[in-house]
């Protein structure tokens, strides 16, 4: 019982391998690579390598984007898509040499070569990134301001990868993200969010008058925006309370002017003739309404 036990386990893993073997040598096997980025700067050239065996007669390349939706790079031998103009083949690596923003993305080469297992397959995945310097960044910066109140200075750029940090300038001087660390010709009270890009004055003074522009700044380059001047003036206190008086002064006046219109009479004498006027109007029309009445009998 022992040796017909042992016979059939000895059958069973030959019908395992035999199986096993047949599946290997049908479809192939799969040999992932270890998974690479490559860095690269907008317009310049950049190598996305495959990490496979050396090129044969017999082997298949393939090169694929990946995302939502795959597209082919390298199929049939041939660059496709707008690769055609501004790619060559090393291989199995791609030269890219003008590199887009567009270009970023995660790629895959995949090489099929026969061998006594069956179709050996091997994959390498590449991701690229595309660093893109700031375009000249769009500054906030109001024309005029009063003295004590919360002024906010903006600026930002939606191109630049890595995200840029943001420096202010005032008068062609970069203001500190510490206030207390600033030019003696601005207030203490300011504060500068770099990632943001957002200048900040709590209190505002004369002081802090000048014209400013902001600059975002990453690996790849730098931009700055034209400059803007703020004006601070001091809250006219004295200006304000004579144009209070004037207008009180003014509305006292149209006060006591129909306070003495209504003790002469002169609304009362308006209403009485408004009262003949309609009057003499209904006694016409009762007159127009007899002729019209006997003429018709």
């Amino acid at each position: 019982m022992a040796r017909r036990s042992r016979h059939r386990l000895l059958l069973l893993l030959l019908r395992y391998l035999v199986v096993a073997l047949g599946y290997h040598k049908a479809y192939g096997f799969s040999a992932p690579k270890d998974h690479q980025v490559v860095t690269a700067i907008e317009y310049q050239e950049v190598i996305l390598a495959c990490k496979s065996p050396k090129k044969t007669i017999s082997s298949r390349l393939e090169w694929k984007k990946l995302g939502r939706s795959v597209s082919f790079v390298y199929y049939q031998q041939a660059l496709q898509g707008d690769f055609k103009d501004r790619a060559e083949m090393i291989d199995f690596s791609i030269r890219i040499k003008n590199v887009t923003r567009t270009d970023a993305g995660k790629y895959r080469c995949e090489v099929s070569a026969p061998s006594e297992q069956g179709q050996n397959l091997e994959e390498d995945t590449v991701t690229l990134e595309v660093l893109v310097a700031p375009a000249v960044p769009t500054c906030e910066v109001p024309s005029s301001a009063l003295s004590g109140t919360v002024v906010e200075l903006r600026c930002q750029d939606k191109e630049g990868n890595p995200a840029p940090e943001y420096t202010w300038f005032k008068d062609g001087i970069p203001l500190s993200e510490n206030s207390k660390l600033g030019s003696q010709s601005t207030n203490s009270s300011y504060t500068v969010n770099t990632k943001s890009g957002t200048l900040q004055f709590n209190t505002v003074s004369k002081l802090d008058s000048g014209e400013y522009s902001c600059e975002a700044r990453n690996s790849v380059g730098h931009r700055r925006c034209p400059g803007k001047r703020m004006q601070v003036d001091d809250l006219n206190v004295s200006g304000i309370i004579a144009a209070v008086v004037v207008v009180a002064l003014v509305i006292s006046v149209c006060g006591l002017g129909v306070c003495y219109a209504q003790r002469k009479g002169y609304f009362s004498k308006e209403t009485s003739f408004q009262k003949s006027s309609s009057a003499s109007k209904a006694t016409t029309m009762s007159e127009n309404d007899f002729k019209h009445t006997k003429s018709f009998i």
